[in-house]
């Protein structure tokens, strides 16, 4: 049996939306690896030190994961990786940061001591790739982040109605406010129009987003954070799905979304077009931009032809996406 440690944040039992340490670490399990994990702990410094330790105790292990984000956290992976460079460990940097790409611009040096010593960088997103390939970095690999499709039951809308529904962290860069203004608009014209906003506070955003919902007298569903089943069972209620983001490389909310049948309109930043095809899988428009978002989401609604296309395409593309097909990819790497 092969033994990984997994490097990152799993700090759902804080109440932080589970992230692929949790995810992919479990699916490794069932195809019969040993993992280990760190860190859940709260405290940044305390959880700095726990993954220094792992790495120390768990040394014999074949490879070492790390998720490699690219703010506050991006310290992890360059301490953690250092480390394992010293005791001569495989590691294997997984890139998610959406801003890594600034990263690798203004910290070259630093970057190299990460990437170019590693025995893979997994990237999820394709955007990503060409940002490190850019910049002179070969040892690259192209893994998406990965859903178990069963999990995801395809409901047919058989008339769009003006429903939104918004899930991630509510964290500036994800631009939660966007959301509100959008739906205030539709409310001008679409009476009956909801929104509903999925997702746990992380920067003060949720707040800003409630005050400004109250000072337009919107009535918005806010929820907090759901489990992957509540959210699901939610979405049931919703047709069209918003992601206002800044800034992304390849969101799993998105996904999930197209999955499940639901109308995806995106801003067009990041990896979002490597992900997204507009006019084909979802309806992408300009970063914070809510007159063209507006526009996207009544195209929806008028045309039912269109959105049928768009959510028959956004579920066969989604199952691009599955364990069982994704899995191959990391057999590779892994045995």
């Amino acid at each position: 049996m092969k033994t990984l440690l997994y490097i990152g944040n799993k700090l759902s039992k804080h109440g932080v939306t589970p992230t692929t340490i949790e995810i992919l670490g479990s699916l490794l399990e069932q195809e019969g690896f040993a993992v280990h994990y760190s860190s859940s702990q709260k405290n940044q410094l305390l959880r700095l030190t726990a993954m220094l330790w792992s790495v120390f105790q768990y040394r014999k292990s074949d490879y070492v994961l790390i998720d490699t984000y690219s703010t506050v956290n991006f310290w992890y992976a360059f301490a953690t990786s250092q480390l394992c460079r010293c005791l001569k460990m495989k590691y294997i940097p997984i890139l998610h940061g959406g801003n890594l790409a600034f990263r690798l611009k203004n910290n070259p040096r630093i970057c190299r001591m990460i990437f170019n010593y590693s025995f893979q960088n997994v990237s999820p997103s394709l955007f990503l790739m060409d940002q490190f390939k850019s910049e002179g970095f070969q040892n690259l690999r192209h893994i998406p982040n990965v859903i178990e499709i069963e999990n995801y039951a395809f409901l047919e809308r058989k008339k769009a109605k003006p429903n939104l529904l918004w899930v991630r962290s509510f964290a500036e860069i994800y631009n939660p406010l966007m959301a509100v203004d959008v739906f205030a608009s539709i409310k001008k014209k679409y009476l009956e129009a909801t929104l509903c906003m999925v997702g746990p506070e992380k920067d003060g955003s949720l707040l800003a987003a409630k005050q400004k919902a109250k000072n337009l007298e919107l009535n918005i569903q806010f929820t907090g954070k759901l489990s992957k089943e509540d959210w699901i069972n939610e979405s049931k209620q919703y047709d069209i799905f918003i992601n206002t983001t800044h800034f992304d490389n390849m969101p799993v909310s998105v996904v999930e979304a197209m999955s499940l049948g639901l109308a995806v309109v995106s801003t067009n930043v990041g990896g979002i077009p490597f992900l997204l095809e507009n006019q084909k899988d979802a309806l992408l428009v300009s970063d914070d931009n809510v007159n063209e978002m507006v526009n996207a989401i009544e195209r929806l609604i008028e045309d039912q032809d269109l959105f049928d296309k768009i959510t028959t395409n956004g579920r066969l593309k989604s199952e691009q996406f599955d364990w069982k097909i994704i899995r191959n990819k990391w057999m590779v790497i892994l045995k």
